[in-house]
């Protein structure tokens, strides 16, 4: 009696097995009731103050209809105010993640006289009133200015301003991080023969990342919706230093709710946009670290 034998038959040289598919493990919950509870009450608190207040400019936006709604963005003063708001607020965000990170590193890795007081002055953008760093920044860079630079009803204007507001979020973001990293990895690898910009390239700046990241998203959110401190600078010239609030604000003006809800809804999607691509860079670096 012969028992016949079943063989796989031998794989070529061109041929790869597949690794076999891992089951995908779930996070177990942790949610107690009292979390839920919490959960549900911090959910609909964000719901009052955020979800529906956004989702009520946007149907705002569609009662016009789509042709109202490409009508207002193919607008050339608005189409301009717009490319303008979103160039300086990127432009300004670029610089804010140097000079921000620069600062940061200042602040915890040095020691000088005097830096308290530039601790506190990082945050004088935070509590100042932004139709009094309008005033300032008209005071000290307007017509009469005692620098001797007059940059009023000029783009320039724009992006000093958003530059005064914006700055201390990535300075804020960084610092905590920058203070929380352990010095003895850098030290093992300035011991084994790397010089100080490979250290920083190669193990300090991918920890800094998330936090850069992060404040980079908050800079740019915060100079795109900027109003109070550009507005005296600038002098809101049409096709020239009028930012998209300005141009919202005229539209509420005009009784032009509809043009004024669909140009906030098309801020509201570039800002959604680049706060979620900041966040994907943010959570890929740190699961590489």
């Amino acid at each position: 009696m012969s028992t016949a034998t079943l063989e796989r038959p031998a794989a070529g040289p061109g041929s790869r097995r597949r690794p076999a598919a891992r089951p995908r493990r779930r996070t177990p919950s942790t949610l107690t009731p009292a979390s839920g509870l919490a959960l549900g009450v911090a959910m609909t608190w964000f719901s009052l103050l955020v979800l529906i207040p956004l989702c009520a400019v946007v149907v705002t936006a569609s009662e016009g209809g789509w042709t109202n709604f490409w009508t207002t963005l193919t607008n050339d003063q608005t189409a301009a105010a717009i490319r303008l708001t979103v160039s300086q607020a990127v432009l300004v965000t670029l610089v804010n993640i140097v000079m921000g990170t620069l600062i940061a590193w200042v602040l915890v890795r040095d020691r000088f006289p005097g830096k308290a007081l530039l601790e506190i002055l990082i945050d004088i953008p935070f509590a100042l009133p932004t139709i009094v760093a309008g005033l300032v920044l008209l005071s000290l860079y307007g017509r009469d200015s005692p620098l001797g630079v007059d940059v009023a009803n000029t783009r320039l204007s724009v992006f000093l301003a958003f530059l005064f507001v914006t700055l201390p979020f990535v300075v804020r973001t960084v610092q905590p991080v920058l203070a929380e990293l352990d010095r003895d990895v850098e030290e093992a690898a300035a011991s084994l023969g790397a010089s100080r910009f490979t250290t920083f390239r190669r193990i300090v700046l991918p920890a800094l990342v998330p936090a850069i990241a992060a404040g980079a998203a908050l800079s740019f959110a915060r100079g795109v919706s900027e109003y109070g401190s550009l507005v005296l600078l600038s002098g809101n010239l049409p096709f020239s230093t009028e930012v998209t609030s300005v141009r919202i604000l005229g539209s509420i003006e005009n009784d032009n709710l509809d043009s004024a809800a669909a140009t906030a809804t098309v801020l509201l999607v570039i800002s959604l946009t680049v706060i979620i691509v900041l966040d994907v860079i943010q959570r890929r670096v740190s699961r590489r670290g």
